[in-house]
C-alpha cells in the first residue's frame, strides 16, 4: 500500500511538472520573427552563392550548364 501511495504520488508531480512546461511556452516576439525572417534569407543567399560558384567552376572547366 505504501509503495502504490509513492508511485501514485510521483505520478502527479510528473503530470504537474508536464503540465507546467506545456503551459509555459512563450510566444515569438517581433525580434525572434525577425531573426527567422533574417535567417531564411540568409539560406537562400547561400543557395544563391552556392549556385554562382557551381557555375563559375563549370565555365573553367568549358562545360556551360544552366
Amino acid at each position: 500500500m505504501m509503495k502504490l501511495r509513492k508511485v501514485a504520488g510521483a505520478a502527479v508531480v510528473v503530470g504537474v511538472l508536464f503540465a507546467a512546461v506545456t503551459g509555459c511556452e512563450k510566444q515569438e516576439g517581433p525580434a525572434e520573427k525577425a531573426g527567422k525572417s533574417v535567417d531564411k534569407a540568409m539560406d537562400k543567399v547561400g543557395q544563391q552563392i552556392e549556385k554562382a560558384g557551381e557555375s563559375v567552376q563549370d565555365a573553367a572547366k568549358g562545360e556551360n550548364k544552366k
